[in-house]
């Protein structure tokens, strides 16, 4: 059994432990985003996203600002 909750990304589904009190050691950790960055996924979605998809909104946000 886990220790940390197993939930769904908000944007593909993908199923993830979610280690929120323990930061350094969740996927998040291994993407650096900007405050911008982090602003424009926020405004999209609420909830917790997969190291996939953030690097995916991240590259997104790049191109919509070239």
């Amino acid at each position: 059994m886990s220790k940390h909750e197993i939930i769904s990304c908000e944007r593909c589904t993908a199923r993830m432990e979610c280690k929120a009190n323990s930061y350094s050691k969740c996927q998040c950790a291994n993407i650096q985003l900007t405050v911008n960055e982090v602003q424009y996924i926020a405004e999209l979605y609420d909830g917790c996203l997969c190291v996939k998809c953030l690097h995916d909104l991240q590259l997104e946000y790049l191109s919509s600002i070239r």
